[in-house]
């Protein structure tokens, strides 16, 4: 299992990146990225709380401040939180690598 998700991960990323190089990326389907992301997003919590080990979910060298800063701010939204929650949930006691 742990191999086909590493290679369903490496076919995923090559996807996108492609579609960003050749500007498509407002050509992939909304439902597409949706899925994705609620995938990624629910692997990575389960992770850290099964791990208790805190980590960069994206490589912090092709990912800028702007980048994270709107997919956060959609995940926040997108979950009705608001920014005492959030607050709440950043003071937390972290277990970084």
């Amino acid at each position: 299992m742990v191999q086909s998700v590493k290679d369903a991960g490496a076919a995923l990323s090559d996807a996108l990146n492609d579609a960003l190089r050749s500007d498509a990326v407002a050509d992939i389907p909304d439902e597409v990225l949706q899925n994705a992301m609620t995938a990624l997003v629910k692997a990575y919590a389960a992770k850290v709380e099964k791990t208790e080990q805190e980590f960069a979910p994206v490589d912090t060298r092709l990912v800028n401040a702007t980048e994270a800063v709107v997919a956060a701010c959609a995940l926040i939204r997108a979950v009705d939180l608001n920014m005492f929650d959030v607050a709440l949930w950043f003071n937390r006691p972290s277990h970084t690598r």
